[in-house]
């Protein structure tokens, strides 16, 4: 199966293609540079991964991957959720996202556990006739105190998984195949590969 790599986010098409290449024979193909930037005025992850893939499949003819994850945070009501990626607003970095979110949870005085959270990933697969199939990852987590580590990506460095197979690093502080293994995108893909594998 070919599909065409919906993500502009080099970082995430990486981890993408590691994962897909490990769990199902699909050869990916990258999103050709003259498609526009998808608008993602979803108000749901599985919404925003539908837009990008959607928009993908129509302007190549093939069958389009995309994934959209949002963190959240108990403390903050779910924030920064859909918002993950433009949380600090209109040209927001990884570090100004990171930066807001240790600020926003200093103001409301969340310590400890009052710092838990989640990532959670929507993995969507668009064909050009309509039809899809979608999968969700999630992992549970606490948002440390500051930063640690220098792998990763966005709000990697402060993120400290929780459950089997973790130890108390960050995302961050992880190499690429044992964050994969707990990860949300690692689980959502995971669980996407099996069902496109049924198709």
């Amino acid at each position: 199966m070919r599909l065409v790599l919906a993500s502009a986010n080099p970082d995430k098409a990486r981890e993408i293609e590691a994962l897909l290449a490990e769990a199902t024979d699909v050869e990916l193909l990258p999103r050709p540079p003259e498609v526009p930037d998808v608008v993602e005025d979803g108000v749901t992850l599985r919404e925003n991964a539908r837009l990008k893939a959607r928009a993908l499949a129509a302007a190549t003819g093939e069958p389009a991957v995309a994934d959209d994850t949002g963190l959240e945070v108990d403390a903050l009501g779910g924030a920064p959720g859909v918002w993950s990626a433009r949380y600090s607003g209109e040209g927001a970095t990884y570090e100004s996202n990171v930066a807001k979110l240790l600020r926003e949870l200093e103001a409301v005085g969340a310590r400890g556990v009052d710092r838990r959270a989640r990532f959670r990933t929507v993995a969507l697969v668009a064909w050009p006739d309509g039809a899809e199939v979608a999968a969700e990852g999630v992992v549970e987590g606490v948002i440390a105190d500051s930063p640690r580590g220098t792998a990763g990506f966005g709000y990697d460095p402060v993120f400290v998984p929780l459950g089997p197979g973790t130890d108390g690093r960050t995302f961050a502080e992880l190499d690429p195949g044992e964050k994969a293994a707990v990860s949300h995108r690692g689980r959502a893909f995971r669980a996407l590969a099996a069902h496109l594998a049924a198709v």
